[in-house]
């Protein structure tokens, strides 16, 4: 299928032509959100990092974030005094080719008059960028993303094995597709490694997973959740295995980091558990945490399984949101996008469903909304962390 996307000057396309709006720091917040409460109407919308303090893994992001290529412009708003980089994010946008603008609320008189000169730069930031043509798209040049979140016993057998289907499909067709959360992965290693396309990314499959059982063992805690446990997940090895048949069967082409970008098409395992010792906590507070990291590294769009239900959405990329537990499709039809509990209830079979989620990643790509997105949401969340750079055994195809 060929798609049409909006061209940047990196080489790749976007699925989306947004106008972002960035706070950098938490004080900047409310100034930012009433700028982009201007536009109701229009595809503004807010993302930031709160922090004060310097941090390169938020700074990487925003970055990366910024210059997505489903992001036309971005205005940036500054309190002033925090310790972001300011200069430096506004560089790696411009140097994008997209149109940016700082404002700095202590500079720009206060409160209404920043919001008052963000909502004009937003106007004409709107105006230049809706002049421009889209251009063909082909399959090979999307990078799709999945998560699970909300798990429960259907999570496994409906809705991430069809997922995982989609997957096998999109890579066969020369996608790139990323899937996560190596916390959630604790005892698939082995597994994993067999399917590297080296021996030397095996071995950094093992050592990513063996990471995160060291990092959740410090802690004192993993990743399983209370809500897990009720909707009838025994285990975290359960767990891992249900979350890891959304990977698919396709060859492990690579490992990456959040705001890496997978150089080609093929299967790519992020992990996202921090470097280093256990600085900030646990690894991803949220599941938007998540899909957060896979935008930073050039999602286009991500597929979100969940059992228990889900209702979140995502700034700048759009989220297909797959429902494995026919019963909570049931109870939350509005919010879902694919019905993977007709697996369950023995109406489709799992390539069925997969071919589905296949077909609705191209309709999404093509500028159909998601559920989630027709609704507005775009929930946002940029925390610490700190990683070091992959090697070149994580990227053979490189």
């Amino acid at each position: 299928m060929t798609l049409t996307g909006y061209p940047r000057a990196d080489g790749r396309k976007g699925i989306r032509n947004t106008v972002v709006v960035a706070y950098l720091v938490e004080c900047a917040h409310f100034v930012a959100s009433k700028v982009v409460a201007c536009f109701p109407d229009d595809d503004v919308q807010l993302i930031g990092f709160p922090g004060c303090f310097p941090n390169e893994y938020a700074a990487q992001m925003m970055e990366r974030l910024c210059t997505h290529p489903n992001v036309g412009a971005v205005l940036f708003v500054s309190l002033g005094c925090e310790s972001f980089d300011k200069v430096r994010a506004s560089n790696a946008v411009a140097a994008s080719g997209r149109p940016v603008k700082t404002l700095v609320i202590q500079k720009a008189g206060g409160t209404m008059s920043t919001v008052e000169a963000g909502r004009d730069w937003v106007r004409g930031a709107l105006a230049e960028i809706g002049t421009q043509a889209r251009v063909p798209m082909d399959v090979s040049e999307l990078i799709v993303g999945t998560v699970c979140g909300g798990s429960d016993g259907t999570s496994g057998i409906s809705g991430n094995p069809a997922a995982g289907r989609a997957f096998d499909l999109l890579v066969g067709a020369g996608a790139a597709c990323i899937f996560e959360e190596t916390g959630e992965l604790i005892g698939c290693e082995e597994i994993m490694a067999e399917r590297a396309v080296t021996p030397e990314l095996g071995q950094e499959l093992r050592a990513a997973v063996q990471k995160a059982e060291r990092y959740y063992a410090t802690l004192g805690y993993g990743s399983f959740a209370a809500g897990n446990a009720a909707g009838g997940l025994s285990t975290i090895e359960e767990k891992s295995l249900g979350a890891y048949v959304k990977s698919g069967e396709s060859p492990i082409s690579g490992l990456i980091k959040p705001g890496d970008i997978p150089p080609r098409g093929g299967l790519y395992l992020m992990d996202v558990v921090p470097d280093g010792d256990v600085r900030f906590g646990f690894p991803n507070i949220s599941d938007n945490a998540e899909i957060v990291e896979m935008i930073a590294s050039g999602a286009h769009l991500s597929l979100f399984v969940t059992g228990r239900g889900s209702v979140v959405g995502s700034a700048i990329s759009p989220v297909v949101k797959i429902c494995a537990n026919p019963d909570t499709y049931r109870a939350l039809a509005d919010d879902m996008d694919v019905n993977a509990g007709d697996i369950i209830e023995g109406l489709r079979s799992i390539d069925a469903v997969g071919e589905e989620i296949r077909d609705v990643v191209l309709a999404v790509a093509g500028g159909q909304q998601t559920r989630s997105e027709a609704m507005g949401h775009r929930e946002f969340i940029l925390t610490y962390k700190t990683f070091a750079p992959i090697g070149p055994a994580c990227l053979p195809a490189a």
